[in-house]
C-alpha cells in the first residue's frame, strides 16, 4: 500500500487511489490546493472534488488514513 506522504504519479497510483477511495492531498507547488478522492484521472488531469487539476503542474500526495 502507499505510505502517508507518498507522491504518486503513475496512471497505477491513481487508479490504486480510485479504486480503493484513499484520498489524496493536492499541492500546487508548495501551497495545498485541495484534499479529498479521486474520482477521474487521465492522461493530462487528475478530478478531486469536481476539479480538474493538471498533472503536470499539481503535485498529488498519497494521504491514507485521512
Amino acid at each position: 500500500m502507499y505510505l502517508n506522504g507518498q507522491m504518486i504519479f503513475d496512471d497505477h497510483h491513481f487508479q490504486d487511489h480510485m479504486a480503493l477511495e484513499v484520498p489524496i492531498q493536492v499541492y500546487n507547488g508548495r501551497m495545498h490546493s485541495d484534499i479529498g478522492f479521486i474520482d477521474y484521472y487521465g492522461k493530462d488531469f487528475v478530478r478531486v472534488n469536481n476539479i480538474f487539476y493538471s498533472r503536470q503542474h499539481f503535485t498529488f500526495i498519497s494521504r491514507p488514513g485521512y
